[in-house]
């Protein structure tokens, strides 16, 4: 079963995650907005509650060079955990992340914002340096996601079999 939802909707045809089991997999997830169909580029292109977290300074010079990084992992990492909660789990069900950096440089700040995601517990973790990432070259990260997230057996049904 996949569920394409506003939020984690693919701009292709491909699925968001598919539930196999008791795991979900999720396809890369890249920092769109899904309501406009536009590529978070920086600080502004977030909510202002997500930009204080995140240390906007309002210094130009700072903010061009860690906005993006920082805005576009807030917003891949927002996405997962929206799909995630839609089916029912939460982010701590999420234990193993692929993350696809263009710059590696940038894995510093986006380890920064994995953190107020993941307060408690860490994922296992995979990172990786690519050429380039699909649909432009504005796209700095994008990110895979496995979660466990137990079926919920029905009550009713385990009564009837009895």
């Amino acid at each position: 079963m996949s569920i394409d939802s506003g939020t984690g909707k693919p701009l292709a045809r491909y699925a968001a995650w598919r539930r196999v089991g008791d795991y979900l997999y999720f396809s890369g997830v890249i920092p769109v907005n899904p309501h406009t169909a536009t590529i978070v580029k920086g600080f502004a292109d977030i909510p202002a509650d997500a930009r204080q977290l995140l240390g906007e300074t309002g210094e130009f010079s700072t903010d061009f060079k860690q906005g993006p990084i920082l805005a576009q992992s807030w917003s891949v990492l927002a996405s997962i955990r929206q799909s995630i909660e839609e089916a029912g789990g939460k982010m701590e069900d999420v234990f193993k992340l692929v993350q696809y950096f263009r710059d590696l440089d940038h894995f510093p700040y986006y380890s920064k914002v994995r953190n107020l995601f993941f307060p408690h517990l860490s994922p296992v973790s995979t990172v990786v340096q690519v050429s380039e990432l699909l649909p432009s070259g504005d796209v700095l990260i994008e990110v895979e996601a496995t979660a466990w997230l137990p079926l919920k057996c029905d009550e009713s049904s385990i009564r009837s079999e009895k």
